[in-house]
C-alpha cells in the first residue's frame, strides 16, 4: 500500500515539475513559425524563452520560503492557477511583446512546480532513498522533453502554434486537480512555526555562505547552462541550418531526453556502490571530455549533424547522473530549510541557464559553432567546479 502511495506521489510530483518544461518543449518546434507569424526577429523570439527561464528562476526564491511557512500545497495551487491563466494570455498574444510578457508570468506560475516537489522529497527522505525518489521523479519529469516536442509538432501541424498554449493550460488544470486529490501536506504546522520571511532571508544568507552547497548548485547549474544553450539554439540550427522538419527535430531532441532519463535511473544504485560524490566526479568529468571533443570537431571544420547528435547524446546521459545527484547532495545538510534550499538551487541554476542563453544569443548566426562552443563551455566550467567542490571529498562521506 505504501509503495503504491509513494509511486502515485512520485507521478504527481513529476508531472507538476514537468508542466513548466512542457510549456517550453512543446513550442520549440514552432519558434521559427512564431517569428514569421508575429513578424519577429530570432533574438526577439528567443527572448520569450529567456523571459520564461528568468521568471522561473526568480519565482522559486519566493515559493521556497512560502512553502516552508504555509506548507507545500498552497504555493502549488497559486502557481498552477497563475500558469493556466498566463497560458491563455500567450495563446491570445497579438504580438511578440505581449507573448514575452505572458511567458514571464507563465514562468512565475511554473516556478512553484519546480521548487516545491524537491522540498517534498527532502521532507520524506534523505540519502539513497532520496536519490532513488529523485531519480524516479526525474524519470516522470523527463517524459516531457521526449513527448512534448513530438506532441507540439502534431498540435502545431493541426491547429498552429497558439494551440500549444491552450494544451498546456489544460495540463495545468489537470495538475491542480491531481494536487488537490493526491498530494498530502508534508510540512506540518509545528515545522512551520519556525519559518518566517526574516528567517528565509537569514537562511538564504546561510546557504550563500556555504561553499559546499553553492559548489554543488553550480555544478548542476553548469550542466543546465549547456542544455539551455542547446534549447535556444537547436531549433534554428537543426531546422533552418541542417534542414530537418519539425517532426525530425522533435525526434532528435527526444533522443537526448532518452539518454538523460535512462542514465538517471542508475543514480541510486551507482551511489550505493561507489558513493554519490564519486558518481558526480566521474560523470561531470566525462561530460567535459565529450563536449570538448565536440567543440574541437567544429572548430576544425567538421559539420556533420550525426556527430552533433551522437556526442550530445552521450553528454546528456552523463548529465542524467550529475543533475539529480547534485540536487540530493546540496539539500542533504539543509533539511530544516529544504524549501528555501530547493528554491535557491532552482533559482541559481535557472539564472545560470538564462545568462548562458543570452550570452550565446549575442553570437548566434544560425550556424552550429556558437551553440556548440556555449554547450562545451558549460560542461568545462562544470568539471572545474566539480573538482574544486568535491576534489578532496570522499564519496562515502556524502553518500
Amino acid at each position: 500500500m505504501q509503495a503504491s502511495v509513494s509511486l502515485r506521489l512520485v507521478l504527481i510530483l513529476g508531472l507538476l515539475s514537468a508542466i513548466g518544461p512542457f510549456a517550453i518543449d512543446m513550442y520549440l518546434p514552432a519558434l521559427p513559425q512564431i517569428g514569421s507569424s508575429l513578424n519577429a526577429q530570432v533574438g526577439a523570439v528567443q527572448a520569450s524563452l529567456t523571459a520564461f527561464f528568468l521568471s522561473v528562476g526568480l519565482g522559486q526564491l519566493l515559493y521556497g520560503p512560502v512553502s516552508d511557512m504555509m506548507g507545500r500545497k498552497p504555493p502549488l495551487y497559486f502557481g498552477l492557477i497563475l500558469f493556466a491563466a498566463s497560458s491563455v494570455g500567450c495563446a491570445l498574444a497579438p504580438n511578440i511583446e505581449t507573448l514575452v510578457v505572458f511567458r514571464f508570468l507563465q514562468g512565475l506560475g511554473a516556478a512553484a512546480g519546480m521548487a516545491v516537489p524537491r522540498a517534498v522529497v527532502r521532507d520524506l527522505h534523505t540519502g539513497h532513498a532520496a536519490a532513488r525518489m529523485m531519480s524516479l521523479l526525474m524519470l516522470v519529469f523527463s517524459v516531457s522533453p521526449i513527448l512534448a516536442p513530438l506532441a507540439g509538432s502534431g498540435v502545431i501541424a493541426v491547429a498552429g502554434w497558439r494551440a500549444v498554449f491552450w494544451v498546456v493550460a489544460v495540463a495545468a488544470v489537470l495538475g491542480l486537480m491531481a494536487t488537490w486529490k493526491g498530494v498530502e501536506e508534508t510540512r506540518t504546522p509545528e515545522q512551520r512555526l519556525d519559518s518566517s520571511l526574516g528567517g528565509a532571508l537569514k537562511a538564504y544568507l546561510t546557504l550563500l555562505r556555504d561553499p559546499h552547497y553553492m559548489g554543488l548548485v553550480f555544478i548542476g547549474g553548469s550542466a543546465m547552462a549547456g542544455f539551455f544553450v542547446y534549447l535556444a539554439g537547436s531549433p534554428f540550427v537543426l531546422i533552418n541550418y541542417y534542414g530537418l522538419s519539425s517532426t525530425q527535430y522533435s525526434i532528435a531532441f527526444a533522443l537526448n531526453s532518452v539518454a538523460f532519463i535512462g542514465a538517471a535511473q542508475f543514480t541510486a544504485k551507482l551511489g550505493q556502490r561507489w558513493g554519490l560524490v564519486k558518481v558526480v566526479k566521474v560523470a561531470a568529468s566525462a561530460s567535459g571530455v565529450v563536449m570538448a571533443s565536440l567543440m574541437a570537431y567544429y572548430l576544425m571544420g567538421g559539420d556533420q549533424l550525426a556527430v552533433l547528435i551522437a556526442l550530445y547524446f552521450v553528454s546528456s546521459a552523463l548529465m542524467g547522473l550529475v543533475i539529480p545527484t547534485t540536487s540530493v547532495l546540496a539539500l542533504e545538510a539543509h533539511g530544516e530549510i529544504a524549501g528555501t534550499a530547493s528554491a535557491l538551487l532552482g533559482t541559481l541554476q535557472m539564472l545560470s541557464g538564462a545568462a548562458a542563453m543570452q550570452i550565446v544569443g549575442h553570437f548566434s548566426n544560425g550556424k552550429p559553432l556558437p551553440m556548440v562552443v556555449g554547450m562545451a563551455m558549460g560542461a568545462l566550467v562544470g568539471v572545474a567546479l566539480t573538482w574544486i567542490t568535491l576534489g578532496a571529498a570522499k564519496g562515502a562521506h556524502h553518500a
